[in-house]
């Protein structure tokens, strides 16, 4: 009987793959595509551009944004404060703040939240500012006389300039703001004690910090205001007046209207009397912290 023949089995293994919509290296090919596109397409905009555009353009992708100059400078809780108070309050000038470059002149009454302002001006300040007060309405601070004029006269200190300079940077960028300069002066401080002699100083010493505000605006809708005050030790010492004596005092308000007829925003208390939902951004610094 014949060998029987053995037959041959063939497997046939099939494999599927089911990684939906095939693959996902498509997408990654794709926005190299897109990106590159937005960058021909941005390349091709900027040559048809003036030369005042292109280096504007140049100025802002050469230097940092406003939020990063806040996250550097103020911590990223106080960053984060502003920045959750401004996406709650006004969600499209937020974004705006976003793209504008960091060498803009920031408005001190524009920055939505008073702990931001408190840590701008001691930033700027330091320690020559005394008594400082931040406000819904804006802020104010002493500047001791002696920091700036001699004693019992009306002469600017060698550094009177470079003092100044320190407060130009609240001033220079303000918009719709009301500025007030104080000076405050004992009449015993002077030569003879001479009370009339002591008003002539107190009021001549408003004059070069008039002038160096005035012309340290960059906005023409400011108004400044300046006055003088001449008390004696007697008064001051009998606790008639609790004000320090010998001193400038700069208030900085917000006009009751801007200059296009709508209402300034407050500068927002996160943990006073706020409308807002906190348990969002006590969350978002919750992760962030983390």
């Amino acid at each position: 009987m014949a060998a029987e023949k053995k037959g041959t089995t063939i497997v046939i293994k099939k494999i599927y793959v089911t990684t939906g919509g095939h693959g996902g290296s498509w997408k990654v090919a794709l926005a190299d595509f897109m990106t590159a596109m937005m960058a021909f397409f941005l390349v091709m905009w900027l040559l048809n551009q003036t030369e005042e555009t292109k280096k504007a353009v140049s100025e802002y992708f050469s230097s940092p944004s406003i939020i990063e100059y806040n996250f550097q400078n103020y911590g990223a809780t106080l960053s984060l404060e502003k920045l959750f108070l401004d996406l709650i309050n006004e969600p499209l000038k937020a974004f705006q703040t976003f793209l504008e470059p960091a060498d803009r002149t920031p408005n001190a009454l524009d920055m939505g939240s008073q702990k931001v302002v408190a840590a701008y001006m001691a930033d700027k300040l330091g320690d020559i500012a005394k008594n400082v007060s931040v406000g819904a309405d804006g802020f104010e601070f002493d500047i001791m006389d002696y920091e700036l004029f001699k004693k019992g006269s009306s002469t600017p200190q060698p550094d009177f300039i470079k003092q100044m300079n320190r407060f130009k940077a609240l001033s220079q960028g303000l918009e719709d703001g009301i500025v007030r300069i104080e000076s405050r002066l004992f009449y015993q401080s002077v030569e003879g004690s001479n009370s009339l002699l002591s008003q002539k100083v107190a009021a001549q010493r408003l004059e070069p910090l008039k002038n160096f505000i005035q012309s340290s605006f960059e906005s023409t809708s400011n108004d400044l205001f300046v006055s003088y005050n001449v008390i004696s030790k007697k008064d001051f010492i009998e606790g008639q007046d609790t004000r320090p004596p010998g001193m400038i005092r700069i208030t900085v308000r917000q006009k009751p209207f801007k200059s296009d007829g709508k209402k300034p925003r407050k500068l927002d208390a996160l943990f006073g009397e706020s409308k807002v939902d906190m348990k969002a951004y006590e969350e978002l610094v919750k992760r962030t912290s983390k």
